[in-house]
């Protein structure tokens, strides 16, 4: 059985700040070194890199983010792009390897920079002007290819849920943020997720419309960050780090992102053999307080377990590595007992994480 070993991450800085100027591998580099350092492992043990990037546009990330690392060349680096469940999946990625004797030691997680994505330009096959585009295409289908606030409002309008229920899960998600100690590697001075603040209801109530009833203060904010987990076998572990017991990636109706993670979660529990009464910390994604909140009502979670650090709501959302924040998030809060990941993408994708300590 693989093992989560060490885990680090970036601070999550909102695009145009602290990590403005920065490459990716200047994000991720940082991590892995301290990450390597923390589990006592050399570079020169590791066999491989797995790293989720959506924005970046190719060049295989995780290649650079080896090499500047400082990694043996060999390490040839392998980049994902699922949007925002890449980050988890890494890591599942990695269980796979080492779990198959693969590979004994493999670095996963997700770099993610907003401020410095290329600019997107979709060619005119007539010979015309190229046309600027924000959002990529998920699914075939112009009428099944919802913008992502659009979709977490209907998701709202068809489960009842008030931007007022959806503030008040905002207000406590920053209530609940802290001082992340051990997990943030310093880059470019930062040492703190700066986004959290003392948000109130009457604040979150003056806060700019999106799209019906999500607001700015009810979605997250577009961040940069990178956040890497160093899976091992047993026979590295040596009884050290949080065993990873499972976990799956499943589709869903791409009109319903949002909810792609329920069937996910059960099916990783049912596939462990365990009952949702027994995930002592649950790490769920909020790029949507109505999304995370639909997850955790539809996988029948107690919400006093979840995100008992504040969630993305109070960080921020660096796409690809917003699954591996959650991932080593919670490395540090689970003391004891079964811990569980999750998170949407877009195009109805949901990707469960569970492991035990």
């Amino acid at each position: 059985m693989s093992v989560i070993l060490a885990a680090k991450r970036t601070a999550v800085v909102p695009r145009n700040g602290a990590f403005s100027r920065l490459e990716i591998e200047d994000l991720g580099a940082p991590v892995v070194q301290a990450l390597l350092a923390a589990a006592g492992i050399a570079a020169a043990s590791v066999d491989e890199l797995i790293c989720s990037n959506a924005l970046g546009a190719g060049g295989n990330p995780a290649r650079r983010v080896a090499l500047a690392a400082g990694l043996p060349e060999r390490v040839a680096g392998l980049s994902v792009d699922r949007q925002c469940a890449g980050g988890l999946d890494a890591i599942l990625l990695a269980r796979a390897l080492v779990d198959s004797g693969a590979a004994e030691v493999v670095i996963a997680g997700g770099v993610e920079s907003y401020s410095r994505r290329p600019l997107r330009l979709r060619t005119d096959p007539e010979g015309g002007a190229a046309v600027a585009y924000d959002q990529a295409r998920f699914t075939p289908w112009d009428d099944r290819d919802p913008g992502m606030a659009e979709a977490a409002e209907a998701l709202a309008e068809r489960l009842g849920i008030s931007r007022g229920a959806q503030d008040v899960w905002a207000v406590e998600s920053h209530a609940k943020a802290r001082v992340c100690e051990g997990e943030i590697v310093e880059v470019a001075g930062q040492v703190r997720d700066v986004f959290a603040r003392e948000l109130s209801l009457e604040v979150a109530a003056r806060a700019n419309v999106v799209c019906g009833s999500i607001t700015a203060a009810n979605a997250a904010v577009a961040a940069d960050a990178a956040a890497f987990v160093l899976v091992v076998s047993e026979r590295v572990a040596a009884g050290r780090g949080m065993r990873i017991l499972g976990g799956v990636t499943l589709g869903g109706d791409p009109v319903e992102p949002g909810l792609a993670p329920v069937a996910a979660i059960r099916a990783a529990l049912q596939r462990a053999g365990i009952g949702v009464d027994r995930v002592m910390v649950a790490e769920i994604m909020e790029a949507y307080a109505v999304q995370a909140m639909a997850c955790v009502s539809g996988a029948g979670l107690d919400a006093a377990s979840v995100n008992i650090g504040g969630g993305a709501l109070a960080r921020g959302h660096p796409i690809g590595a917003s699954g591996a924040v959650l991932a080593v998030r919670l490395f540090y809060e689970l003391q004891a007992g079964i811990g569980l990941a999750a998170i949407a993408a877009a195009g109805g994708i949901g990707t469960a994480l569970l492991v035990e300590r």
